[in-house]
């Protein structure tokens, strides 16, 4: 049988990977991607704790991130294709203006 620290541990492991793709990759696409993953893996863990405890909150609030992480897909996209226009490349290892 499948308990809740089954859907933590696949929860913390799906987060720890999108923050390893964050931290680790260059590529704009990718780091979007690995927050997605982060945001998936926190839905994850509350729709499993609402689950556990029988309540409705966590289910709700999934939908609300389910909500952000598509208007972050879409600015973040919007954000990486007019960068590809102006710069060339999505490789965020070449512009200076994200480096302080």
């Amino acid at each position: 049988m499948i308990t809740l620290g089954h859907y933590v541990t696949l929860s913390a492991l799906l987060f720890i990977i999108g923050v390893a793709g964050v931290l680790t990759r260059r590529n704009a696409i990718v780091i979007l991607m690995s927050i997605e993953l982060m945001l998936n893996a926190s839905n994850l863990a509350f729709v499993a704790f609402s689950r556990f405890h029988g309540l409705l909150e966590g289910q709700v609030i999934s939908f609300f991130v389910i909500a952000l992480a598509a208007a972050e897909a879409t600015v973040g996209l919007a954000i990486v294709v007019a960068i590809f226009r102006k710069q060339g490349t999505i490789d965020l290892g070449h512009f200076k203006f994200l480096r302080g």
